[in-house]
């Protein structure tokens, strides 16, 4: 069997539907990924007590390249380790603990957002806010299943009565054409509602700031919501129309929302360990903004 890297370099036109990002892209992200390797072995170097010599113990069967792949392959197509072991001609188990890997590689290189990547230094984010103000920013979120707790009360906290399963909730906020993800809310309880997750997300910003979303926002401050048909009524033809308006300009939060789910891994119930589901989204966040071609690469630390 040929080395699947062997088949993108072959066929780069192929490489969004094999692994949701551009072949070119796959070449940035991989000599980023070598950079944030390179520092973390020189970091380790400086703090570990050698026993072996340089280059002893055993050597690994993937390098660095092939690794990456394996990640975005996972990401992608939502196999089991086992299938992917079998394409890579390892283990189950290695395969497993190079996705891991190439995850932690990932979390490093790509920001999920702008506020995380600007949001730490005050100075930055002022300047991210004062451009953010001239448009309305998206609001919508995602509810994907997972594994039912086993404990009754931790089950009872996550089960959706909307969707009638457990579930862990991602809210976007994204610009007003859709081409940048601004902040998210990751793998929060399903009955959390979605105006309180905006209402956390506003704390971000300063009042001038405006908003736009569905009618789950209802009641939100500087949040403009479609009209809300009253009960054994009809809406007005005005306000019909203002839906529509409304709706619109929203649907661009919905296409953000859709390149996310494009790596199936967040289409089906989440079957690894819930504890990675925020690492996993992030990721995912990280490389729809790569695709959209809003990273500048830096080196930042998780």
């Amino acid at each position: 069997m040929k080395k699947p890297l062997h088949y993108i370099h072959t066929h780069p036109e192929r490489t969004p539907s094999i692994l949701g990002i551009s072949f070119a892209d796959f070449q940035r992200l991989n000599t980023q990924v070598k950079l944030v390797h390179e520092q973390a072995q020189a970091q380790n170097a400086t703090q570990k007590v050698r026993v072996n010599a340089p280059g002893a113990g055993r050597p690994v069967s993937l390098s660095l390249e092939e690794s990456l792949w394996l990640g975005l392959f996972y990401l992608r197509h939502d196999p089991t380790f086992a299938v992917l072991g079998m394409l890579f001609e390892v283990s189950s188990r290695q395969a497993h603990a190079v996705f891991h890997q190439g995850l932690k590689w990932l979390r490093q290189g790509l920001p999920a957002s702008l506020f995380e990547e600007f949001g730490q230094d005050p100075y930055l984010w002022s300047v991210v806010e004062e451009l953010l103000q001239d448009e309305v920013l998206l609001a919508d979120s995602t509810e994907q299943q997972r594994e039912r707790p086993s404990d009754y009360q931790a089950q009872k906290q996550w089960f959706s009565g909307k969707k009638k399963q457990h579930t862990q909730k991602t809210q976007v906020l994204g610009t007003s054409d859709g081409l940048e993800i601004v902040d998210v809310i990751v793998g929060v309880p399903g009955p959390t509602s979605d105006v309180n997750l905006l209402r956390q997300q506003q704390a971000h910003f300063d009042s001038p700031q405006q908003f736009m979303g569905d009618k789950a926002y209802l009641g939100a401050e500087r949040t403009t919501t479609p009209h809300k048909k009253p009960r054994n009524q009809t809406l007005s033809e005005t306000k019909q129309q203002e839906n529509q308006v409304i709706s619109a300009q929203r649907i661009f939060i919905e296409h953000l929302i859709r390149r996310l789910k494009i790596f199936r891994i967040l289409t089906h119930r989440f079957r690894l360990n819930s504890r990675f589901y925020d690492s996993v989204m992030r990721a995912i966040c990280g490389l729809v903004r790569l695709r959209l071609g809003r990273l500048n690469f830096t080196v930042y630390d998780t």
